[in-house]
């Protein structure tokens, strides 16, 4: 019998190569708590808690102690021995707080770690519901830092020269200049480069309207525009999905399945940001995926600012749920090093998702 013996929790601070900016913040480091949950056969689970303040409300100090003195209680001693284990030990997690569901997926994941890793197979294929058609190369966006309109085009040029199709536009600092970066960057990069816009809760209603329709006049090939309200605001993301043409991208107003049901019955979003540190669990994003796309929302798997870990997570999610768009999972290629050794790979647009051994991750790398 294979049960849980100890919950380590390690807090870590990884510098970025370029500073990471939003409409909501700007940071220089990826600041997260690593979890690793070891069992009775000398195996270790990885997890993480990233803090995110602005979006989240979780930080280093408060995901520790929910982990230390809530979380690590609920699954020391545990059995976990096969599927069903893990279910119970995933389900025992879930309701011992309330919120804190950066912490949650941290224990989580690393729950599905173990139980994959005692398997011999990826943690993908413990959620897919094929697991013939996992996959083990995915592709994800790349965000541009909300800035000036000649920087922007900068980098926007270096990253397509890096192999990336898929830009992600920090927008929503400023309405009345928004749609002049836009251009820039469209005119930087010509016409079969996508483009996705999240203004991360920076502008009103009305300014939402004003600017999405701004753009649609413009013609410049926006794919969608997330987040464009007030995360509380579902009923003025409604209202601005209502006033314009291009498709509007809930993210900050969905956390979990109850926040995905309003949106789902007020019409308020063409596509919905499944995250695991809003949601808490990967068989909950999973089931989220599953639900929206039911719905006939189209979806991304995003991350927050996370590290290797974090990231790896969220592709293994990809990895056994595809989602209908290209997912947002660049948050580690922002770090100039992994934390850890193994796990997710990246190369260029391209993300290389371990095919067995869990997460794939063998420890935490040496010091810089």
């Amino acid at each position: 019998m294979t049960t849980i013996e100890r919950v380590t929790t390690t807090t870590v601070s990884v510098p970025l190569h370029t500073p990471f900016v939003t409409a909501l913040r700007r940071t220089e480091t990826t600041d997260t708590v690593v979890v690793t949950i070891t069992d009775s056969d000398g195996r270790a689970g990885w997890g993480e808690a990233p803090q995110v303040w602005q979006v989240t409300g979780e930080s280093l100090a408060s995901a520790t102690a929910c982990i230390e003195a809530m979380l690590a209680p609920v699954v020391t001693g545990r059995r976990l021995d096969d599927r069903d284990d893990l279910a119970a030990a995933a389900s025992a997690v879930q309701r011992a707080v309330a919120r804190n569901f950066g912490a949650k997926t941290a224990v989580d994941a690393a729950l599905h770690d173990l139980v994959a890793q005692a398997e011999g197979v990826s943690v993908a294929a413990v959620l897919a519901a094929r697991p013939d058609g996992i996959r083990d190369v995915l592709t994800t966006d790349v965000t541009l830092s909300a800035g000036a309109a000649d920087a922007l085009a900068d980098t926007a040029r270096a990253r397509v020269a890096e192999g990336f199709r898929t830009l992600k536009m920090k927008v929503g600092t400023d309405a009345g200049t928004d749609v002049q970066r836009v251009a820039a960057v469209r005119a930087a990069v010509g016409p079969d480069v996508a483009i996705r816009l999240d203004a991360n809760q920076g502008w009103s209603r009305e300014e939402a309207v004003h600017v999405i329709r701004a753009l649609e006049v413009a013609d410049l090939g926006v794919e969608f525009v997330e987040q464009p309200v007030v995360a509380d605001d579902v009923e003025g993301l409604a209202w601005v999905r209502e006033r314009v043409g291009l498709p509007v991208m809930a993210d900050e107003s969905c956390f979990g399945p109850f926040d995905l049901e309003r949106i789902i019955r007020l019409e308020a979003a063409d596509l919905v940001n499944v995250k695991l540190a809003k949601c808490g669990s990967l068989t909950v994003g999973r089931d989220m995926l599953r639900r929206a796309h039911d719905a006939g929302l189209r979806t991304i798997v995003g991350s927050m600012m996370e590290s290797h870990v974090g990231v790896g997570a969220a592709a293994a999610l990809v990895a056994a749920e595809p989602t209908t768009e290209v997912s947002d999972l660049d948050a580690a290629w922002w770090s100039v090093r992994s934390p850890v050794d193994g796990g997710i790979a990246y190369a260029g647009k391209q993300i290389r998702v371990p095919t067995s051994k869990g997460f794939g991750i063998t420890g935490f790398a040496a010091p810089a």
